[in-house]
């Protein structure tokens, strides 16, 4: 039997695509994104989660323009990319804890 004449059905492993591995957002989670009406990159990110993770989106940016770019019709280098928010240096939580004393 031909591989193109397969079905999803006939598939003996699971039909479940990631998309972004550090937050486990699926195609299917992307594709049900863009159908209820979110069209970018960074919609579709602050929808699903998608580029959060460790990587912040050095893993799935490009996936997701891409299936941006197709749902959209627009030229794949005209999708932006979403705003990366890198996380910043750690703080002790005493200073909070202090934010009412005087130094």
């Amino acid at each position: 039997m031909l591989l193109g004449h397969l079905h999803d059905e006939d598939l003996p492993m699971s039909a479940k695509t990631i998309v972004c591995r550090c937050e486990d957002v699926t195609l299917d989670d992307v594709q049900h994104t863009l159908e209820i009406g979110y069209s970018s990159v960074e919609e579709i990110k602050r929808y699903t989660g998608l580029g959060t993770g460790p990587c912040q989106g050095k893993e799935c940016m490009v996936q997701a323009a891409l299936l941006c770019a197709r749902h959209t019709g627009q030229a794949a280098a005209l999708i932006e990319p979403f705003t990366a928010r890198p996380p910043i240096t750690a703080a002790r939580l005493g200073i909070f804890a202090r934010a009412g004393e005087d130094p």
